[in-house]
């Protein structure tokens, strides 16, 4: 199943099913066979999976001409499938990308990667969906986008072994990691991680794919599994990243077992896979300065800008576009733009 959360014309968040280019309200569906669902993604994942065998009930009477409650989608607006997770955390899982992003900084390969998958969290109240991402003016400061692909946990458990997490997941969706660059570096100065370079913006959609729907890309592995799912990424409609989520090198089962060691996770946790490899401007800028000064060249790196517009596309889930949009204000956190004196 493909779930969407969506606002219809009374600005009320409803929750649906995606399906032959057509927009179902899941509660409404139900209603029609006297099945009780949710009208929320929240509380429906927290259902389980006694909510999600209930939801298949509703589309296949959809497909079998049973059910009517369609929506018209010029009249609602899309949200991110998840719209508030409880938690929102960003692994580190393509070693494509970490190697190539410290090469281009001359650092070598750090050997703690391939030792045991890390993670963040980033803002789970600053989650949008399809549509515009409005940005600070600090925030177009080398402003980027990161190619990702996220999970959503669907049942509560804590100390997951990495064989059984698979069934943890309630399905997954695209993920945009906004990132402003020149704030995220003045930051990692201190050594205390990303905070104001990443936490006004993660974009999720289109929709929350189930795993079923995922099976024909599933590779099994002693690890948990993978999926042969290429991904891409579109900058105002130009191809700019190609890359492939079976070349993860932590599974999302391996990222799990981390997240839940000591913590429960809980139904509606979002957890994103990091960029994949060429998937974010500072790895592609760094790689193609090399390039250019190796060659005599200078290189301009690009970044998104006001107006811009940035297409994510993962196969089976879907295409996340994003506009970005400039607030009103001029306001600046930046530390050189500040009178910093020193402090006692």
């Amino acid at each position: 199943m493909r779930l969407v959360s969506y606002k219809n014309k009374t600005y009320t968040q409803r929750l649906g099913l995606y399906l032959d280019g057509r927009m179902l309200d899941l509660q409404k569906g139900g209603q029609e066979l006297s099945l009780r669902l949710p009208s929320n993604m929240k509380e429906f994942l927290e259902g389980g999976k006694e909510l999600l065998d209930l939801a298949k009930k509703v589309q296949e009477a959809y497909l079998a001409r049973e059910v009517k409650a369609t929506v018209d989608q010029d009249e609602v607006f899309l949200l991110a499938p998840v719209p508030q997770p409880a938690s929102c955390r960003d692994a580190y899982a393509f070693r494509q990308h970490v190697a190539a992003a410290r090469r281009n900084r001359g650092l070598d390969m750090i050997p703690e990667f391939d030792q045991y998958p890390v993670f963040y969290y980033t803002n789970h109240t600053a989650i949008v969906g399809p549509g515009d991402v409005v940005v600070e003016k600090d925030h177009l400061q080398k402003l980027d986008f990161e190619l990702e692909l996220a999970v959503v946990i669907g049942k509560p458990g804590k100390n997951i072994p990495s064989s059984g997490a698979d069934s943890y997941i309630a399905g997954f969706m695209i993920m945009n990691d906004f990132s402003a660059r020149v704030l995220q570096a003045e930051e990692m100065l201190l050594n205390l991680g990303p905070a104001k370079g990443k936490d006004f913006a993660t974009a999720l959609g289109p929709w929350l794919v189930t795993p079923d729907e995922l099976e024909e890309y599933k590779i099994e592995t002693q690890f948990g599994n993978k999926y042969n799912l290429p991904m891409a990424a579109y900058h105002n409609g130009k191809s700019v990243s190609q890359g492939n989520s079976q070349d993860m090198n932590w599974t999302f089962a391996e990222i799990i077992e981390r997240c839940s060691y000591g913590v429960e996770i809980r139904p509606g946790d979002v957890i994103g896979s990091g960029t994949v490899g060429t998937g974010c401007y500072l790895e592609l800028n760094g790689t193609r300065a090399l390039e250019a000064k190796q060659r005599g060249e200078t290189y301009e790196p690009v970044w998104l800008k006001e107006g811009d517009t940035i297409e994510l596309e993962i196969t089976g889930l879907g295409t996340l576009e994003n506009k970005i949009v400039k607030a009103g204000g001029d306001y600046s956190i930046l530390a050189k733009k500040k009178n910093v004196g020193v402090r006692a």
